[in-house]
């Protein structure tokens, strides 16, 4: 039969997203392998093109690890475009949706935060930088009164 000539690829070396059809067909057995015909190999590698999740930049890609005494968790934030096709399976009712609110409002809160502390920051040095005193003294000087 018509063998593939697909280029011999260690399986184990090729990281998750860079995996592609070929690599799939690869790890089919040689002698199942052989006895596909070109269409049914065709048929396969179509399949598998549309199977496999396709790469798509990100704006946002922050990816966390906390390690707790007790155990480990991750964080995972990413934001991009939306390219799924289709909806959910199943309709977010219940808990779920009280807790995707939590967290949305949490996330929201705490990137708020943030930039509130990154721009008070920043007016800040500035005003340090132009030598603008808005209050008599230094703050060690404030502090040590209390």
């Amino acid at each position: 039969m018509n063998q593939p000539k697909f280029p011999p690829k260690n399986p184990t070396s090729v990281p998750y997203r860079n995996r592609t059809s070929e690599y799939y067909l690869n790890k089919i057995n040689p002698q199942i392998l052989s006895s596909l015909n070109r269409e049914q190999i065709i048929a396969i590698r179509e399949i598998l093109d549309e199977a496999i999740p396709k790469h798509s930049p990100k704006i946002v890609d922050l990816r966390l690890t906390v390690d707790l005494i007790i155990s480990r968790f991750y964080l995972v934030l990413l934001v991009g475009k939306e390219r799924r096709k289709g909806q959910r399976d199943y309709p977010v009712t219940g808990i779920t949706r009280i807790g995707n609110l939590i967290a949305a409002t949490l996330l929201l809160i705490g990137i708020n935060l943030l930039i509130s502390l990154f721009i008070f920051l920043f007016l800040y040095l500035i005003k340090s930088a132009l030598g603008i005193n808005l209050l008599p003294g230094h703050l060690d000087d404030v502090l040590k009164k209390f």
